[in-house]
């Protein structure tokens, strides 16, 4: 046995099924399961379908919190967009250009769902298009 796993100590009786079934083929173990399942009424799938559904109800609790907006394309004056960026981002002049430049490009990141739609707001505002990821 592993030193790594935190599988509980086997009796002498259990170690030599064990044995046992390491010498099997994969279609006689498949057998065996199905038996052991009808015999003692348990199903080697039931863990499987627990932890499935642990992982889609996990996934839904933990919501995303933090959000990325990206400039995605300028549709008017420039100016006007890179004032804005100037405003949320605190970067300078030159900075800003080449934000709004080289769209698509990140504006903010880590900001809360809120802000976030505050940013693209003001983006569209100024004709631009903006992804909230």
């Amino acid at each position: 046995m592993s030193e790594t796993t935190n599988l509980p100590e086997l009796s002498k009786e259990a170690q030599w099924i064990l044995d046992a079934v390491k010498t099997l083929s994969v279609m006689d173990l498949a057998n065996l399961v199905k038996h052991l399942e009808e015999e003692f009424w348990v199903s080697a799938a039931a863990p499987v379908a627990v932890a499935a559904w642990w992982a889609a109800w996990w996934e839904e609790a933990a919501e995303q919190t933090e959000f990325t907006v990206e400039l995605t394309a300028v549709w008017a004056s420039k100016i006007w967009v890179i004032k804005i960026v100037r405003e949320i981002t605190w970067l300078w002049l030159k900075e800003a250009k080449e934000v709004v430049d080289w769209a698509p490009k990140t504006v903010k990141e880590k900001v809360s769902k809120e802000e976030a739609e505050e940013i693209k707001a003001k983006l569209t505002e100024a004709w631009a298009t903006a992804e909230i990821k």
